[in-house]
């Protein structure tokens, strides 16, 4: 048991605290530093040159560690897949950002087809050689499962690429989107312990390298993430649900990354409407919190605790 549990969250942990003191003095050379909004939150302003990048730290850890484990443990692929595939597009993002200096980084439509060729091969693995069903455990109905039949296919693109950008999104202060991913990848852990789905060493993996990764970007951090962790953490959440027929449970224990993503689509759509006029005072909503007197720590407290109770509520409904 300890060796499919507690040794993967070790291995990733103890990676990602020496990868930490390499790679951000490294990233502090390339000059791959945060470049905040002059429009946006003002106390962020004195975070601009703190390098971006990190989540190459977390995404080493977990990639490491899943390989060890993926000959006796072959399920761990398509989450390994999905999780490196996401990672991948937001290196790439991150790099043309802050190391080729074009501001905006992946065009929209460069961004969103990469995202559709990994979420399709991600479904073609899923279905034809993992052999996991499309049918959804629908929580607190004592194991019941849900087939949707053909809609199965564009909900699983619409959940994959919603979660990763929802998690995207929530990167945007020290701390949070690391605090708030870890308790969903304990939540998933327990699980997936619980119910022997042969996946424990790469959700474990995320745990480890998400609690060493911490200790670099709580509040004030001294590296964030990038699209490099963001998109991989996204990746695995939703390659972690479908594995487990757990789409559903997304919308319950991810239910930070749904108010991000909803929060901006509100914030536009107002603002296209009423010819700019705000509903937030600043999207995503961790933003509007902060805007509204709360500080930086409060936000990811509030918001990791509001995860924790949402993760115990879903155990429940497991």
């Amino acid at each position: 048991m300890e060796n499919q549990v507690v040794i993967p969250v070790l291995i990733s942990f103890v990676l990602s605290l020496i990868m930490g003191p390499v790679v951000i003095p490294f990233l502090r050379k390339l000059k791959v530093g945060q470049t905040e909004r002059v429009e946006g939150v003002q106390s962020h302003l004195k975070k601009a040159g703190t390098p971006t990048m990190g989540g190459v730290i977390i995404l080493g850890s977990v990639v490491i560690t899943s390989l060890l484990y993926v000959k006796e443990y072959p399920k761990i692929i398509p989450v390994l897949f999905l999780t490196a595939g996401f990672g991948l597009i937001g290196f790439l993002d991150d790099y043309l950002k802050v190391v080729m200096k074009r501001s905006d980084g992946l065009f929209p439509g460069q961004k969103m087809a990469l995202q559709i060729i990994v979420t399709a091969v991600f479904a073609f693995y899923l279905v034809r050689i993992a052999k996991i069903p499309l049918t959804l455990l629908v929580p607190f109905s004592g194991g019941m499962y849900w087939d949707i039949g053909w809609a199965a296919v564009p909900l699983l693109f619409v959940a994959v690429i919603g979660t990763v950008n929802g998690t995207n999104f929530t990167d945007g202060l020290d701390g949070l989107a690391s605090s708030v991913t870890v308790l969903v990848a304990t939540f998933f852990t327990v699980v997936a312990i619980g119910s022997k789905s042969g996946i424990e060493p790469i959700t474990c993996a995320v745990v480890g390298a998400l609690m060493g990764f911490l200790l670099f970007n709580v509040y004030p951090a001294s590296v964030f993430m990038g699209d490099t962790g963001s998109l991989a953490l996204g990746g695995f959440v939703a390659g972690t649900a479908y594995m487990m027929q757990m789409p559903l449970f997304i919308v319950i224990v991810g239910l930070i990354y749904v108010a991000e993503v909803v929060s901006v689509i509100i914030q536009v759509t107002y603002f296209k409407k009423t010819g700019g006029k705000r509903f937030f005072k600043m999207a995503p909503i961790h933003h509007h919190f902060e805007l509204s007197g709360w500080s930086e720590t409060r936000v990811v407290a509030v918001f990791s605790i509001t995860t924790a109770v949402l993760c115990l509520i879903a155990l429940m409904g497991v």
